[in-house]
């Protein structure tokens, strides 16, 4: 009798395991749902709207534009001279020609190899090109150029007397220095005829070749 008593008695028992089990289990699922992580909030930064024209461009290369920049310590070399006189002088030269300019107060007559503008170049493109450098210093009317040049032909001529006019202004009004140096006047064109090869007809053109 006893040992049919001892199952029923521990059957209670071990029924009883599982409860206490389920009841204990179930404040751990209670504690992990009442527990949430807790985020801190990020504090709210106010939206400011800027206007498309006030954002800037984006650029390629850089964030700063160069191109209208001026060095302050920079100084230029100074190609014209003034005589004792008051009279601006340069000296310009293109392929192998060489003009020699003088410039002095007047009433804007260009004298070349002592003939007027009109008569010594008979082609517009080469008057408005000597005429250049004067109108954008504004000494069109106001000064007097005398040209001597020799050497060459008409397109190096040209080309000589427009670099002696810069370098004349550049000694009779030092401040548009950067102005004609942006547009050119100041800068000595170094291109020169290429020198005939042996054995050619010309720098690289060769003779004829015969087949038979």
């Amino acid at each position: 009798m006893s040992t049919d008593e001892t199952p029923s008695e521990e059957v209670p028992e071990e029924a009883a395991a599982p409860e206490v089990a389920a009841e204990t289990s179930e404040p751990a699922v209670e504690a992990a749902v009442e527990t949430p992580e807790v985020s801190v909030p990020e504090p709210e930064v106010p939206e400011t709207e800027v206007p498309s024209s006030d954002l800037p461009e984006l650029s390629l290369g850089g964030g700063t534009s160069t191109e209208n920049y001026v060095d302050p310590d920079y100084v230029p070399v100074m190609r014209g001279k003034i005589d004792r006189f008051g009279v601006a002088m340069g000296t310009g030269r293109r392929k192998t020609s060489v003009a020699r300019v003088r410039i002095k107060e007047g009433s804007g007559k260009v004298t070349i190899n002592g003939k007027s503008l009109d008569e010594y170049f008979c082609v517009e493109r080469d008057r408005g090109m000597i005429l250049a450098p004067l109108k954008l210093v504004g000494k069109e009317e106001s000064v007097d150029v005398v040209v001597r040049v020799n050497g060459g032909g008409t397109t190096g001529q040209t080309g000589a007397i427009v670099l002696g006019i810069g370098r004349a202004l550049q000694g009779l009004v030092p401040e548009s220095h950067h102005e004609l140096s942006a547009s050119g006047f100041l800068t000595r064109d170094s291109r020169m005829v290429e020198r005939k090869k042996y054995g050619l007809r010309k720098a690289r053109r060769s003779f004829q070749f015969s087949k038979r």
